[in-house]
């Protein structure tokens, strides 16, 4: 895990180290951590391998093992200097005027160069950290030593303070996932804060201000609208750029490994590589037959206009892109094979490498729990961690993965409503067309169009105290009837229109909440009631949507990467970019509603790349694969998942009756109508609370750093809080 932490507080916190490569502070009275010390000692405190970007009174330091050209800074003067961390395709004069244009106050600057990384600039004592857009790159912060320290991982913060766990917030991760207004600012970390994405922690010794630096849509009056084809160009530009950033980037090889043991019977160098859990050097791809992952495969391969390379190809002379797809054996669908056909495909590329990586019963989800890495946060990619590192294992140092297009791209069903307010009631024909013609021919098919209609005018008239406070009346009365946001309520595999029905509202409960013990249920309520009754900066229901759905998606993103992190590589996510969410957030409602948008978009930005050569049934979605295997893996390790919950430490926490589990966890296997989501949600959370409970060591050393680690002595009881 890589991450950069820093602080900032009153010039005479600080004790000045004369030791290059060491800044430290001393805590004051009073503060946490800091009663063991008196305010005349000079004691530093630093984090465990850092390297030291800039040091007293405001450090910065990088952790983690960061390669030499993801970490850049560049000073004016001793005071006046950017640190960018992360895959920045900003030259060094882009730099210098970002620096002078946030030392004015224009912070905006700071995210509007392609790639994914997190700016943080210094002007005299004042400290400016940038979020990004999505959420991907989060920023934490938490009062300390009379000031606030900030990074961008909220454990090291943790562990700083000494926290606890936050029980409340890990009661509103379960029971409202995808719902801002439930979460706060909040960590699973008591004490430790996180800055909502699209804003940035802006720090004046010691004291903080959180300052959004992207407009806010109004509810009354809609944004001007793009014209769809200038609006799908500039979502090309950014697609482009941002793939062309990770393609100039240096490329690097993996670390040495261990000796290659020879041939094996049935494996080749590549799969003998990946049994190693080495990747290959160079760059990759996931190509899984998809629109998405395929559109950066292509995109990576053979990129025009890259100078250095032969023909002006994306990848070198003589490299091809290594492209890889999972297959699972286990799955008979007819829309994995489909898949598979369409990524053969697409591999059929000259400039392509494919490589298909093939698991059964051991790949599936929710095996070989007792492995893994502890993450930041507890995020549903747990229990799928060894599926997806078998398969990044036989990727490249720098793989592309298409993770965040559906909800940069598509259209939140909430959208509707925002058309019906600016009073487009045609451009609703279409979607709710669709939604009946995938019902089939029925007579309750006929009447789908009305039943969609009258529902995004429901939520269009419903003001946004009133949505919020709905929610919170459902989670007291604990109704759950209706279909979950994430997948439906038959067990992940609901229809879509019952999946859009759900989704036209300001908020709905998460799949988890069912399980969840009334105590839990209550505390996430009066956290809803209260945000419906604080000021806040009114959206639009369909825009409020998407930006949570995408949060979320982030959020997710963030814990995968941590979860299935295979040593030297480096996973890219353009889609999560800030430039190309920032053009995506510019595309026509009426465009994005439409059936099948995505796909065409993604098919003109290929098509003004000079791809256009594509496979039939190239943009066709489906969901069903992963539901089938998610229902195979509960099968086969229904019995350790009991074994894990036979005492959880959710149930120590009051979250949750460890026999209703149970009792789910056997319905789901028999192949009940249980939502798999919700499921995965439970799991993951209690892996991941035992790995942060049987965790040792600490991120901190030095004389003054915390005696004890983050959570020390375990999950602490309800009665608590």
């Amino acid at each position: 895990m890589r991450w950069l932490v820093g602080w900032s507080s009153v010039a005479a916190s600080f004790g000045a180290v004369g030791a290059v490569g060491t800044a430290g502070a001393t805590p004051a009275s009073g503060s946490p951590g800091s009663s063991a010390f008196s305010d005349h000692e000079s004691l530093t405190v630093h984090p465990v391998g850092a390297q030291l970007l800039w040091g007293d009174p405001d450090p910065l330091w990088a952790v983690g093992d960061w390669r030499p050209d993801e970490v850049r800074t560049l000073s004016v003067d001793a005071f006046t200097r950017i640190a960018v961390l992360g895959c920045c395709g900003a030259s060094d004069e882009e730099l210098r005027v970002g620096l002078f244009a946030a030392r004015g106050g224009a912070l905006r600057h700071l995210t509007a160069w392609s790639g994914s990384y997190t700016a943080v600039v210094q002007v005299g004592r004042r400290v400016t950290v940038a979020g990004d857009l999505a959420g991907a790159r989060p920023v934490f912060y938490t009062p300390w030593a009379n000031g606030t320290a900030y990074a961008t991982a909220a454990l090291p913060l943790a562990d700083l303070i000494e926290a606890q766990l936050d029980i409340g917030h890990l009661a509103a991760l379960l029971a409202c996932p995808d719902v801002p207004e439930a979460l706060r600012d909040g960590t699973p970390y008591a004490g430790v804060r996180r800055i909502p994405p699209g804003h940035a922690l802006v720090l004046r010794e010691g004291s903080r201000e959180i300052t959004g630096y992207e407009p806010v849509a109004s509810l009354a009056v809609a944004a001007p609208q793009l014209d769809p084809e200038r609006a799908v160009d500039d979502v090309r530009d950014a697609l482009v750029e941002a793939v062309r950033a990770r393609l100039t980037a240096p490329r690097h090889a993996p670390e040495t490994l261990p000796p290659d043991p020879g041939p094996v019977p049935g494996m080749g160098p590549a799969e003998r590589r990946a049994a190693r859990g080495a990747p290959v050097p160079g760059i990759g791809a996931d190509l899984s037959g998809g629109s998405a992952s395929a559109t950066l495969a292509l995109l990576a391969a053979g990129l025009p206009g890259l100078p250095g390379t032969v023909l002006g190809h994306g990848t070198g002379a003589g490299e091809r892109l290594l492209a890889v797809t999972f297959n699972d054996l286990t799955a008979e669908d007819r829309g994995n094979k489909e898949e598979l056909e369409r990524a053969g495909a697409i591999a059929a590329n000259p400039r392509l490498h494919h490589v298909v990586v093939a698991a059964g019963e051991e790949a599936l989800p929710y095996a070989d729990l007792d492995s893994g890495p502890l993450t930041d946060e507890p995020g549903p990619s747990l229990v799928s961690a060894e599926r997806h590192r078998r398969r990044l294992a036989a990727g490249s140092a720098d793989h592309f993965t298409g993770h965040g297009a559906r909800q940069v791209l598509d259209a939140h069903p909430a959208r509707l409503a925002d058309l019906l307010m600016d009073r487009r009631r045609r451009d609703m024909l279409r979607p709710v067309t669709a939604l009946a013609k995938v019902e089939g021919p029925s007579a309750h098919s006929l009447f789908v169009p009305l039943t969609v209609y009258r529902a995004a005018r429901r939520l269009a008239r419903t003001p946004y105290r009133a949505g919020i406070e709905e929610t919170a009346g459902r989670l007291m009365e604990r109704r759950f009837d209706e279909p979950g946001a994430r997948g439906g309520g038959n067990g992940g595999a609901g229809s879509a229109l019952d999946a859009s029905l759900a989704a036209l509202a300001w908020s709905r409960p998460g799949p988890a909440a069912r399980w969840l013990t009334g105590e839990a249920l209550a505390e996430v309520s009066v956290r809803l009631q209260g945000a419906a009754t604080r000021p806040t900066s009114v959206q639009r229901p369909g825009e409020a949507r998407a930006r949570a759905a995408l949060a979320r998606a982030a959020a997710d993103h963030r814990v995968f990467e941590q979860a299935a992190e295979v040593r030297s590589q480096r996973l890219h996510a353009p889609f999560l970019d800030n430039q190309v969410v920032r053009a995506s957030r510019n595309l026509p409602e009426a465009l994005r509603v439409q059936p099948g948008a995505r796909a065409a978009i993604l098919r003109t930005v290929l098509s003004g790349a000079g791809i256009k050569d594509l496979p039939p049934g190239w943009g066709a979605t489906s969901h069903a694969s992963s539901a089938a295997a998610a229902r195979a893996g509960l099968r086969t390790a229904v019995g350790d998942l009991i074994a894990l919950f036979d005492a959880p430490l959710l149930a120590d926490a009051g979250l949750i009756e460890a026999r209703v589990v149970r009792k789910a966890l056997r319905a789901a296997a028999e192949g009940g109508p249980v939502p798999l989501d919700g499921i995965a949600d439970l799991v993951s959370t209690e892996l991941w609370l035992r790995r942060l409970v049987s965790r040792r060591g600490t991120c901190w050393t030095g004389t003054a750093a915390p005696r004890q680690r983050a959570v020390a002595g375990g999950v602490p009881p309800r009665r608590a809080l």
